[in-house]
């Protein structure tokens, strides 16, 4: 990448500076007063585009008025064409994550489905994370249900094996699937290649949606079955047909040209912008997906462009057109950027009239009403909080909320966990996991009273503090708490609650929430709403402890085994824990998988194997 020239100005010296700033293509960095980076932009003219910002006579809207007065400083880098400053921009806006920037989230949480080419006889996952690996993925899909039911229609109309790529080597007998006729079984029988790889080049077209094209084919087959009079595999397929009729019949068309294109709308109210993705495949919509955006500070055709440019780079398909209801910002530029990326030309547009018009008409109507639900349903959360501050009498918002719990085994492995909730709403980036340490013994105030003061007692070198802080395990962890804030000396302390489960011997019917200076728990009366809340956050944690608790014990259970067998050391070790995962699995495999296995010999692999029981 050609860059010629980094330059940082001082924001208050703007005014003044604007006249030497260079006219070429490049891009800005903005930072606050603490050095974070807030703001990344591309510009064809950087002089231009920073004097929208700066210049006196150009008076900014109010979003963008917001941006300038939180800007210390300004950073420009000089590229060598308009492109490198696309690429630029991106790579700085994935590095820096600007609050004002829109960033797309990765894909990991939306299900997809992985079909592996590659193997002879290839088999239909789900995945959360799709990889350049030489397999075809499909989705992603908007929920899980929408996944497995998809999953579910190609199991029981086409026959892809159901084992796992270790179960396909060793299996000896065919499974119930097989038995069920839901399986051809190729790991047990012999099963020619090449009708296998017919059967998975139907389940492609399926997926790929051309359902149509698929019914065709298979009614010609049928045909040509019955007239060489095998008419157990005429109704074969005559069964797969009306299967996929009717999904096909449960798609809506909503185009007649049978092409695959994206439609997106983008609307925008107060301090939320909405992107909305429609997927059309061969005319049919395929799905659509939503994302919501929060204080970005560019115009709608920016804001567009740089959406597009995130989304395309993490999905594994892109469609030759694409409709946008608003003309991203350097249209071309993307367009041939995304060209390159797919292999074939892709085009961008806004339609005026017509079928296609009519379908960005569709896509924004809908966008605005997600939009609207969305903004009601943060409106809900904020009212919920509301009564939560006042029902336990606290001086803010609750906006922000920590919950610890512990986890451990007769004070074996303890560990602890913390889990965030914003706005009501888990933020999972926040969570945390804390080991113990110095304490062997099942103590769970001596657990609380450390990872407490191992997160408060930072000072500034910390998180910014939470509005309220919950701990399980009632009055005694409340009063733990109590005291590590009172050892720290903690200005403008967090709220504390503490939540203990009901005692059904004493006729409890709900959880109960304790407050310092109460000895009664908080009485919420009609409002088991705020209580409810309150029980999902600390089974979210306990949720939490528990997975990482099972996590470190299943290590330090294998490890030992491993350990005490002669002649592993930590290279063998750590390639048998890559290869084959647990001791389970070891124990299940044969010698000869176990010598296949780098550092290891069919002595090495029978010793092990022997020393495994």
């Amino acid at each position: 990448m050609g860059i010629t020239t980094t330059t940082r100005y001082r924001a208050s010296d703007m005014h003044d500076l604007l006249p030497r700033i260079a006219s070429n293509p490049g891009v800005y960095i903005m930072r606050d007063v603490d050095g974070k980076v807030i703001y990344v932009g591309k510009a064809r003219n950087l002089k231009k585009r920073l004097a929208s910002y700066f210049s006196p006579a150009d008076k900014p809207d109010i979003k963008t008025g917001i941006l300038i007065r939180k800007i210390a400083d300004v950073e420009t880098i000089i590229t060598a064409s308009e492109k490198e400053a696309l690429i630029l921009e991106s790579n700085l806006i994935k590095r820096y994550k600007p609050r004002y920037n829109v960033v797309l989230k990765d894909d990991k949480r939306y299900p997809s489905l992985r079909l592996d080419i590659q193997h002879p006889y290839p088999r239909l996952t789900i995945v959360r994370k799709t990889k350049k690996d030489g397999a075809l993925y499909f989705g992603p899909y908007a929920s899980a249900h929408a996944v497995r039911q998809t999953l579910k229609i190609v199991n029981k109309t086409f026959y892809l094996r159901k084992c796992s790529d270790r179960e396909f080597k060793t299996r000896e007998r065919p499974c119930l699937h097989c038995q069920m006729r839901g399986c051809m079984a190729p790991c047990c029988r012999d099963i020619e290649t090449g009708a296998y790889q017919d059967m998975v080049k139907d389940v492609v077209l399926f997926l790929k949606g051309q359902g149509a094209d698929l019914v065709r084919k298979m009614r010609a087959q049928m045909q040509a079955a019955a007239q060489e009079q095998d008419f157990e595999r005429a109704a074969r397929l005559r069964d797969k047909i009306f299967s996929i009729e009717r999904t096909i019949e449960k798609q809506v068309a909503v185009s007649n040209d049978l092409k695959d294109r994206d439609v997106i709308a983008i609307v925008q109210k107060e301090k939320h912008t909405l992107v909305a993705v429609f997927q059309v495949r061969t005319g049919f919509l395929n799905g659509s997906r939503n994302f919501v955006f929060t204080d970005t500070i560019a115009p709608l055709a920016e804001v567009l462009g740089e959406f597009m440019r995130q989304y395309y780079e993490q999905s594994h398909f892109i469609p030759k057109e694409i409709l946008a209801a608003v003309r991203p910002d350097d249209r071309e530029l993307i367009a041939d950027w995304l060209g390159q990326l797919k292999g074939q030309k892709v085009i961008i547009h806004k339609p005026v009239r017509g079928e296609k018009a009519h379908l960005l008409k569709m896509a924004l109507t809908n966008a605005e009403r997600s939009l609207q639900d969305h903004i009601a349903a943060e409106d809900k959360q904020l009212e919920m909080l509301t009564r939560l501050q006042k029902r336990l009498h606290m001086p803010t918002l609750p906006r922000r909320i920590e919950c610890y719990d512990n986890s451990n085994l007769s004070g074996v492995d303890p560990v602890a966990s913390r889990v965030v909730f914003t706005d009501g709403t888990a933020d999972s980036s926040a969570y945390r996991y804390y080991r113990i340490r110095g304490i062997h013994r099942p103590d769970d105030y001596a657990y609380m009273h450390q990872i407490l003061t191992r997160r408060f007692g930072k000072g500034d070198r910390s998180e910014a503090y939470p509005d309220l802080v919950m701990v399980d395990g009632g009055r005694g962890q409340l009063n733990i708490a109590r005291s590590v804030f009172d050892d720290l000396n903690i200005e403008n302390r967090p709220a504390i609650i503490g939540i203990a489960k009901k005692d059904a011997r004493r006729g409890e019917v709900q959880d109960k929430i304790y407050i310092p200076g109460r000895s009664n728990p908080v009485g919420f009366g009609r409002q088991t709403d705020l209580l409810l809340f309150l029980q999902r956050v600390r089974d979210e944690a306990h949720r939490f402890a528990i997975s990482y608790h099972r996590k470190r014990r299943a290590k330090r259970t294998l490890h030992s085994r491993l350990d005490q067998i002669p002649g592993i050391g930590k290279k063998r070790k750590d390639s048998l824990l890559k290869h084959f995962k647990s001791i389970k699995q070891i124990r299940a495999a044969t010698v000869d998988e176990i010598s296949a296995v780098p550092g290891f010999n069919q002595k090495l692999a029978q010793a092990l194997l022997e020393a495994l029981g």
